[in-house]
């Protein structure tokens, strides 16, 4: 992860130092507006459960950061802080490297939804090539476990939309993620079709 801070609608993320390891630091502010026991309440539910989703993830065999430690009542996860370059970047600026990463991406999804997790916000900003050549994937904010075929849909779905906002002139490369996402999901035929679905869906609405 390669800012110093990045002030998001949820989150702040920050660049810091645990047990004398680099380290980024998500937070989630307590928000004013809210009761404050709904706030705690919310706060702690949602690390609980990117903290849960990243460790499932990880158990999958899907690069993510190592957590170094969550104060669930802060809405705190401390982690690993990634040596690598953005995906996006790759993808803009590498066309040598791209189809190798785009392949990648497939197998790193496929892995996800055979053990029925979704990361929620797949885009390639989401995305780390380490220096030592794995694809990793962090911000599962919006991610889950246990997910369906209806989620797995969307997730395929917004990672579609997103990459064809970010990557327009290169968007033939997405055939290339779907290449390898059917040769690694098991049933990838299944999700597939409720992708189209959801894309009808999308249309009258």
């Amino acid at each position: 992860m390669d800012t110093d801070m990045d002030m998001g609608a949820e989150a702040v993320v920050t660049v810091g130092s645990y047990l004398g390891r680099e380290a980024v630091i998500k937070t989630r502010p307590r928000k004013g507006y809210r009761h404050p026991d709904l706030d705690t309440s919310l706060r702690t539910h949602r690390t609980k459960n990117e903290a849960r989703t990243m460790r499932d993830a990880r158990n999958a065999g899907v690069r993510t950061p190592v957590i170094y430690d969550v104060d669930y009542h802060e809405g705190r996860i401390v982690m690993e802080r990634i040596s690598g370059r953005k995906v996006r970047d790759i993808i803009e600026d590498d066309p040598g490297s791209a189809r190798d990463v785009c392949m990648k991406i497939g197998e790193a999804v496929a892995k996800l939804h055979d053990s029925r997790i979704c990361h929620g916000d797949l885009t390639t900003s989401n995305m780390i090539l380490t220096d030592s050549g794995e694809l990793c994937l962090f911000d599962f904010s919006l991610g889950g476990v246990k997910c369906g075929i209806e989620e797995m849909g969307v997730d395929i779905h917004l990672l579609e939309r997103a990459f064809s906002s970010a990557h327009s002139g290169s968007f033939e490369l997405f055939d290339v993620i779907m290449e390898s996402y059917r040769s690694n999901k098991r049933n990838s035929e299944e999700v597939l079709k409720r992708v189209e679905i959801i894309k009808g869906r999308a249309r009258y609405t």
